[in-house]
């Protein structure tokens, strides 16, 4: 499955050699479609114009190729919207006051900031109130993991943790900022986040490969007393939790009783499977390159360990076929084009695919329709987009409201519980069992949740104004 991008082509086209309506044939004849032309320069021998085509195919040069090999023309630029969006960063530092005088430079600097200083070494929880940490995130990588791309390491990691930032600030009003580690080594990941975290009141782990991505959670989660959350397992399995409880109830199932595979253990395989046996869950396959993950099998993977002792209490044995034998629902998180049409065939009937993969899904959307009562992907040009940003931001702003020690287990079932009761039961049908990351009651409806739970539990050091009525704004 390909995804489509914009290119402009600038052109100069000499008249006496080639017209414009060769260049328009050659650009379809390589695939592209022309959606906008711009002159630049008109001259008695030569054009100079900006061709904007829209072409399938986001790695496709076929165009500039056939382009460049016409005789009359000059390519003199090309442009992709997408590398233009990144141009110079995505993100920047703005300062909330300007300082137009010396006064300014006073208060906000030296001399005025010494007073500042000093009230918080003799008191360091005055920095949640006296500095930007309050509202203040990492996200943080080694680069082992971005994306489907896998280990490009620290730089091209830079462009995602950019975008995530973007989001952080857009949909929660929170300051976050890219800390793209040049280390793969767990200690020293470990060691340089613990340095640098009492500028943050949180850390958002991002893009760290499986298995070293649990060791480095549950240390920092340990060692810090500030909310820790690896959004590539928590995340996903949040979002997927919560348009599961939807889709069970559109067909009429139980989470209980439900038969549910899960395919690709990973990160976020294994954080799916413990939180949907937290939620209830009692009947999962989880299956991985190895085939199904079962007692009685020595497997490196201590999460794949826990896991052959709490999924598959039939015992089965084999791979992808024989898990999904009957299943109600098939959750992917794996690769492209795993799933065929003779396994969901062989689902349940009402069954439930969630086809994860991203950019490719387990299976092509069209090909499953026909047989699967409800689908979803993790891609936004389909229905039902199973996708981390309805619940990063929202986590994060009702952590920081409360000031939250960590984020548990009750406060990640909250969150699903939350996103899925977006979509209200008239509104719930087999093409929205998800609300929108554009919906504006996601992240604020999360982040009630959040602060209740860590209320409930004792993670909460602070109570927000807003949250419970003439209560005190500090515990």
């Amino acid at each position: 499955m390909s995804i489509s991008t914009t290119m402009i082509i600038r052109l100069e086209i000499r008249k006496s050699i080639t017209s414009f309506g060769d260049v328009a044939s050659r650009i379809a004849g390589a695939g592209g479609d022309i959606v906008a032309i711009d002159v630049i320069r008109a001259g008695k021998e030569v054009t100079t114009r900006d061709i904007t085509v829209n072409v399938q195919d986001a790695g496709n040069e076929e165009v500039v190729r056939e382009l460049s090999d016409m005789p009359g023309i000059k390519v003199i630029n090309v442009s992709d919207r997408t590398f233009l969006a990144h141009l110079g960063g995505k993100i920047e530092i703005m300062p909330k006051m300007p300082i137009k005088n010396r006064e300014d430079l006073s208060q906000v600097y030296t001399p005025g900031v010494a007073r500042v200083c000093t009230a918080i070494a003799e008191d360091p929880n005055k920095a949640y109130s006296l500095t930007m940490k309050r509202n203040t995130v990492a996200v943080v990588t080694d680069g082992t993991a971005v994306l489907g791309l896998g280990d490009i390491g620290p730089e091209a990691a830079m462009p995602v943790m950019e975008g995530k930032a973007m989001l952080f600030k857009q949909l929660a009003g929170i300051d976050a900022f890219p800390l793209c580690l040049n280390t793969k080594d767990p200690d020293e990941i470990v060691s340089i986040v613990k340095a640098v975290s009492p500028g943050f009141g949180g850390i958002n782990l991002e893009d760290i490969a499986s298995p070293r991505c649990f060791e480095i959670e549950r240390r920092l989660a340990a060692e810090l007393d500030i909310p820790v959350f690896h959004d590539d397992q928590h995340g996903t399995a949040i979002v997927a939790l919560a348009g599961l409880l939807n889709a069970l109830k559109v067909v009429g199932k139980s989470i209980e009783t439900a038969r549910i595979i899960v395919v690709g253990i990973g990160a976020a395989g294994v954080s799916i499977c413990n939180l949907l046996l937290a939620a209830g869950a009692t009947h999962i396959v989880a299956v991985d390159r190895e085939g199904i993950i079962r007692q009685g099998k020595a497997y490196s993977n201590t999460q794949w360990l826990r896991l052959a002792e709490v999924t598959n209490p039939e015992g089965r044995a084999g791979g992808l076929t024989e898990a999904i034998h009957g299943a109600d629902v098939f959750i992917g998180v794996s690769g492209g084009g795993i799933l065929t049409v003779d396994h969901v065939k062989s689902m349940a009937q009402d069954s439930i695919v969630f086809a994860m993969a991203n950019p490719n899904p387990e299976i092509e959307p069209e090909l499953a329709e026909p047989y699967v009562r409800v689908l979803a992907t993790g891609r936004s040009d389909y229905p039902n987009q199973i996708n981390n940003v309805l619940c990063f931001p929202g986590i994060f702003r009702g952590a920081l409201d409360c000031r939250a020690r960590s984020v548990n287990l009750e406060m990640k079932l909250a969150a699903a519980k939350a996103i899925a009761a977006v979509v209200q039961p008239e509104e719930r049908n087999e093409q929205y069992i998800i609300p929108s990351i554009f919906n504006d009651k996601v992240v604020e409806m999360v982040r009630i949740a959040v602060i209740g739970a860590a209320i409930l539990t004792g993670q909460a050091r602070r109570v927000p104004p807003d949250f419970f009525v003439g209560e005190s704004s500090e515990r």
